[in-house]
């Protein structure tokens, strides 16, 4: 579908109502177009992780015009099917992700040149560490 009335409409034919009850939830989905106009932004929330997220967001029922109380989990998971079949998870669209060079270049931050983090080899046990008193607790930027 490629308007967010539509994807409302079809709301409205599954749990009653109107169209104003799920235009706002459909219309989260879709707001990454104002980022990427096609249809790459569905990457960022068409997916099952995406759908939580507006459950989070909007809450776990809504109620509609007709007094029906409709899972807003539902409704993420309809817009999701109708734009793309099924309900991939986040790491489906990551696969297609080619790795570029700048996006693994780590650059110190400025200052912490030759700061090292001791970090625990596979299957090593992490080591306790004693807390240092509240006034010799200090932050760096």
């Amino acid at each position: 579908m490629a308007h967010c009335y539509y994807h409302a409409l079809s709301s409205v034919r599954k749990w009653g109502g109107a169209v104003e009850d799920y235009l706002p939830l459909h219309q989260w989905f879709d707001q990454s177009k104002a980022i990427l106009a096609d249809p790459r932004h569905r990457a960022l929330r068409h997916h099952a992780e995406g759908i939580f997220m507006l459950e989070a967001i909007f809450g776990e029922t809504l109620v509609n015009a007709d007094g029906r109380v409709v899972p807003v989990r539902l409704v993420g998971e309809q817009h999701v099917r109708e734009d793309l079949g099924s309900i991939p998870s986040f790491a489906d669209w990551a696969r297609l992700i080619t790795p570029q060079a700048w996006m693994l270049r780590g650059n110190p931050l400025d200052g912490a040149e030759g700061v090292t983090i001791d970090m625990p080899g596979r299957g090593e046990a992490v080591a306790p560490r004693s807390v240092p008193p509240a006034e010799a607790v200090g932050t760096v930027i």
